[in-house]
């Protein structure tokens, strides 16, 4: 347990939870909207909040959190307005981000390419007491939105449509899915990095779905797995010396092939199960002394 002795490391696992919390509560509800790819795009905007915060030589996790706030409410906008060329809208909100988070990083004086490396792909020595109560804030709002609306959010994720005539407000539940995921990006940038983080939203989601039915046992599951496998990449990055983000992930990828094979016997044994409980009611509906066959008429 020597890992838990320097401060760097202690600050370090305590972030990886938070985001091992936060991505999987997030990124159940894009998966849900068919938007697993919505991490990545606000990543790349972020960037352009982390190079301006090295610019103005203020918090690069805060200025990332109000940048992407603005693109990923941006996003949405363009998802709900935009017709034919919304792609092409996104696209250049996409790359245009990550083109400016370069350059403001180039033009400020505290910033460089390396210290951009560590917000692209995490890193575990930079991780200092005031980006732990950034998170800490940031995972907090997170939780409280993702848990305590999770009957209005699961409602607008499954039908729009279904939603909207139930009187929910389907347009500021959106917004709000929106803003959550992008400061869900900016918690977990510091831990796995802006490039990965759309990763950690969408693999234990998929990873739990492989063994579960239900919204409520998917989403338990896709945390548990993602505070295990944040918990397991910070520490194997400290005692191997690879990049924490990437370590991350696959132990994430490799979560869900484990599930995946193991969901493939459960799945031939609960359909033997349910066949079996067919046939038994079909030869308990045939009343005493007559056999199936002789309801047989030909």
């Amino acid at each position: 347990m020597d890992f838990l002795e320097p401060a760097f490391m202690q600050r370090a696992l305590l972030a990886a939870v938070l985001v091992g919390i936060t991505a999987p509560a997030v990124g159940i509800y894009l998966v849900q909207r068919r938007q697993a790819l919505m991490g990545d795009g606000i990543g790349h905007v972020a960037m352009t909040g982390v190079g301006l915060g090295f610019l103005l030589n203020s918090s690069p996790v805060w200025m990332a959190t109000l940048v992407a706030v603005v693109g990923s409410v941006a996003m949405e906008l363009i998802r709900a307005y935009g017709k034919t060329r919304g792609d092409l809208a996104l696209a250049l909100l996409f790359y245009g981000g990550m083109a400016g988070g370069v350059m403001l990083t180039s033009l400020s004086k505290t910033g460089s390419n390396a210290n951009l490396t560590s917000y692209l792909f995490g890193s575990l020595s930079t991780v200092s007491e005031e980006d732990v109560t950034a998170i800490s804030l940031l995972a907090a709002f997170v939780v409280l939105v993702t848990v305590g609306l999770r009957r209005q959010l699961f409602a607008v994720s499954q039908d729009e449509e279904f939603a909207r005539v139930t009187g929910l407000p389907v347009r500021l539940l959106n917004l709000l899915i929106a803003v959550t995921a992008a400061v869900t990006v900016t918690v977990a940038m510091r831990v796995v990095g802006l490039l990965l983080v759309s990763a950690l939203m969408v693999v234990p989601v998929a990873a739990a779905q492989q063994l579960t039915k239900s919204f409520k046992a998917t989403f338990v599951l896709a945390v548990a797995t993602g505070i295990t496998v944040t918990l397991a990449g910070t520490v194997t990055s400290y005692y191997q010396d690879v990049p924490p983000g990437a370590t991350i992930v696959l132990y994430a990828i490799g979560v869900f092939v484990l599930l995946t094979l193991l969901a493939a016997p459960l799945a031939r044994r609960r359909a033997r199960t349910a066949a079996a409980a067919a046939v038994e009611g079909c030869d308990s509906a045939v009343p005493a002394g007559r056999k199936p066959a002789d309801d047989v008429r030909v």
